[in-house]
């Protein structure tokens, strides 16, 4: 049973689950680390403490960055704003709820879910809140935005639109949750007029975002097995939605699968094992398994160009990209450059031994990098 099995949240299991994680053998342990071909040097050029961090309930707080700032926060509801250059704070605001969810900033407004089931917009400028709205359940997805909603997938799997502005809901879609699912939730990709999310039960749907109404539903991934471990399939990366209407989807024990996004018609799927959003550049669709292997497949085939396993059981992070190399952290804190075009381990920089669970930021050259104990890092990449 592998360590991100262990951390399945089931409402009854969770405890026995999390209590049992350290008297069982990983399915996948991780392999040690090698030197890398050294061609690529890190920078580090600041530093900064965001509170307490990720904490022992491991949310996903995943830092956001809209311009020149960034903003990120820790367990207790501290929520700051850092210049993106300088890593000087530029205000720093206490919420009255622990923060649950990773931060998505656009057009002004910061937006975030804590563990009271609420949803926040703040204000980007002086971190003032704005608006508040309480869903169904606790929200550990970032809410994503399209120029009228934002739009929040909780754990109970339900899905909510809210007005961007005001924060009243405007439609709840609600579908069926299986007793086990793993501890993270699907992101959804929400566009003008669509929202896209993967389900718990291994399906895929469609929303219209006047009214919530879904316009197709298409299942990605087969529960097989006994156990309700077993038949975990969740579909818990977020949709990668291309401009030429390409959808690529990833589910835990089922399939890596390419649908083209107005009918939902199935363009190629193989069996591959992911809780990780995929990631497109170019021509690369990149993955990365439950074992930590990291993939470059052909995106309009599937077919692989080439696979990374030197990183396997290392609980990767999502992948980000920067100046023609993959960056990836891990559960050591390792923070790992990749070769786009061949898969080389190009670099590695430790930022701090808490571990590295939320995926880095990329500008450019830049990597911003956040640890679990919330040390904040700014990186630049030197060939």
């Amino acid at each position: 049973m592998s360590k991100t099995t262990l951390a399945i949240a089931a409402t009854a299991a969770l405890g026995l689950l999390t209590g049992c994680a350290g008297q069982v053998e990983p399915e996948y342990p991780p392999k040690e680390l090698h030197d890398t071909a050294g061609t690529t040097r890190v920078e580090t050029l600041w530093q900064e403490q965001i509170g307490d961090g990720l904490g022992q309930g491991g949310y996903p707080l995943a830092p956001a960055r809209d311009g020149d700032t960034l903003f990120a926060a820790d367990q207790h509801g501290l929520v700051e704003a850092i210049d993106a250059a300088s890593g000087e704070p530029r205000w720093s605001v206490e919420l009255d709820a622990g923060a649950s969810s990773g931060l998505t900033a656009v057009a002004d407004r910061l937006y975030l879910g804590t563990r009271n089931g609420e949803v926040l917009a703040l204000d980007q400028a002086d971190g003032e809140v704005l608006w508040r709205t309480r869903v169904n359940s606790e929200v550990l997805a970032a809410p994503q935005a399209n120029r009228e909603l934002l739009v929040v997938q909780a754990v109970d799997g339900s899905i909510t639109a809210l007005d961007r502005q005001s924060g009243a809901e405007r439609w709840v879609h609600s579908g069926s949750r299986p007793s086990l699912t793993l501890r993270n939730t699907g992101t959804p990709r929400v566009i003008d007029q669509v929202t896209i999310a993967g389900l718990a039960n291994g399906r895929l749907v469609t929303l219209d975002n006047r009214g919530g109404q879904p316009l197709w539903e298409r299942r990605i991934a087969v529960p097989q097995g006994r156990s309700e471990i077993e038949r975990l399939v969740d579909l818990a990366g977020q949709p990668l939605l291309t401009p030429d209407g390409r959808l690529f989807v990833t589910s835990y024990q089922g399939r890596l699968v390419a649908l083209k996004a107005v009918s939902g018609e199935i363009s190629w799927a193989r069996d591959l094992s992911s809780y990780r959003s995929p990631m497109l550049v170019g021509d690369y669709l990149f993955v990365i398994d439950e074992a930590s292997h990291v993939l470059a497949l052909n995106a309009d085939s599937g077919e692989t160009v080439w696979q990374l396993d030197d990183l396997e059981g290392r609980e990767l992070t999502d992948p980000a990209f920067a100046d023609g190399r993959l960056v990836v952290g891990d559960f050591e804190g390792y923070l790992h450059l990749i070769d786009a075009r061949d898969g080389t381990l190009v670099g590695r920089t430790e930022i701090d031994g808490s571990g590295i669970s939320v995926a880095p930021l990329t500008d450019g050259k830049r990597v911003y990098a956040l640890a679990d104990d919330g040390s904040f890092e700014a990186l630049r990449l030197q060939p």
